[in-house]
């Protein structure tokens, strides 16, 4: 197996286990989840569940080959969906208890997180396709 495939099979399942913890934690945590939900978005608890849903149905489509580009389509969309609540955190860091620098670094790898999503899922050659 080349490195190439090797190293693309790791984001995989690096994608797949933070969506996949992510989406539990929806569930399990759902009072903590909700508290980074800016004040702006309405119906905050049914947000973070059906969150928790596209994160664990985005996951799960990692897993066979056929579907793994949709599934990355999705998890690129939702994770610039959730951004919000990220630069909401940053802005209101002394309601969180994370440190700030984590907070800071936070955004530079949401941006790596879409990288790894985008290249390990082959979505960009799905959306070329459709183009």
């Amino acid at each position: 197996m080349r490195t190439s495939d090797r190293l693309r099979i790791a984001g995989i399942i690096f994608v797949f286990l933070w969506f996949f913890i992510g989406g539990i934690a929806h569930f399990a945590a759902t009072d903590t989840e909700m508290r980074i939900v800016p004040p702006f978005v309405p119906w905050p608890r049914a947000t973070v569940l059906v969150t928790g849903v596209f994160e664990l149905l985005g996951a799960f489509g990692l897993i066979r080959a056929k579907s793994r580009p949709a599934a990355g389509v999705g998890l690129l969309l939702l994770t610039l969906a959730v951004t919000p609540a990220n630069v909401y955190m940053l802005q209101h860091w002394e309601l969180f208890a994370i440190p700030y620098w984590a907070l800071v670094a936070r955004l530079p790898l949401q941006a790596v997180l879409l990288a790894v999503i985008a290249w390990s899922t082959e979505a960009t050659r799905l959306l070329e396709r459709r183009s």
